[in-house]
């Protein structure tokens, strides 16, 4: 292991769908090129030292449970959330296994508001109830914009900034981490976010389809923001099943490139 090194991988970067999607649907992706097959968005953030890993996860989906396997987690010190959009939580009792392993509970955080979708949805993963034989397995940590978080781990500390985005009608968070910002689901970057993004290394960005989407950004947004906002390399996710890989590939200038699940930054 290398001493102090941050590693970003993406664990899923499909759509809310996936692709293909149920009933092999497939659309403009060709399903013989393997990065055309895409998981839900999450990626996995680690810090390595000589002897341990620090391991923070962003969002639980529906593939939380395989994208786990796959990458071979053993052990995740918090969760944070963007939203409180199924494809982004519905892996959550999935961090059951990691609660009981560790004899403890997770410690997840989110915004306000998706604390309070969290806890109508799964409060059994957060408060005992009564007759049940489960325990509670997350602790819940409200977290706002600006500030950072950092998680301590065996690895080394991980500071993790939330960002403000607009996703359609309700608000997600975006997170930086060093100079790398991961915006999952978003539609239109307030002003007060503006300068979190702006000169960063690198932006895992929401780009959904080729046309404009009324809660998401498209390919062509994406390649006039990282002009004015001067980012190094952009890598988009959440994509669409009308976004081919390889033509991804063809259209990008160098600077910026489709992601696919697995990848590693």
């Amino acid at each position: 292991m290398k001493k102090n090194n941050t590693k970003i991988t993406i664990l899923g970067c499909g759509s809310s769908t996936g692709v293909p999607r149920v009933g092999n649907e497939w659309g403009a992706c060709n399903p013989k090129i393997i990065e055309n097959n895409r998981s839900r968005c999450s990626i996995l953030i680690e810090k390595i030292n000589e002897n341990d890993i620090t391991s923070v996860i962003v969002d639980t989906g529906p593939d939380f449970r395989s994208q786990m396997n796959r990458e071979n987690i053993k052990k995740i010190d918090a969760v944070f959330y963007t939203h409180e959009h199924a494809d982004h939580t519905h892996g959550i009792d999935d961090l059951r296994m990691y609660a009981l392993r560790d004899k403890k509970r997770v410690d997840v955080f989110a915004s306000a508001a998706t604390s309070e979708n969290l806890k109508q949805k799964f409060g059994y993963c957060f408060d005992a109830k009564i007759g049940s034989g489960y325990p509670p397995i997350l602790n819940l940590n409200l977290i706002e914009h600006g500030k950072i978080y950092n998680i301590e781990g065996e690895g080394g500390n991980i500071g993790i900034m939330p960002i403000n985005q607009v996703h359609g009608n309700i608000n997600s968070f975006g997170y930086k981490i060093e100079n790398i910002v991961y915006s999952s689901d978003i539609s239109e970057l307030p002003n007060e976010s503006i300068e979190y993004i702006k000169n960063c290394e690198i932006w895992i960005v929401d780009a959904l389809r080729w046309k404009p989407h009324p809660t998401h950004f498209h390919v062509d947004k994406v390649l006039q923001l990282v002009t004015d906002l001067n980012v190094e390399r952009a890598i988009l996710t959440n994509m669409h099943i009308d976004l081919d890989y390889k033509q991804l590939c063809d259209y990008l200038p160098e600077n910026i490139i489709p992601a696919y699940d697995g990848m590693q930054i």
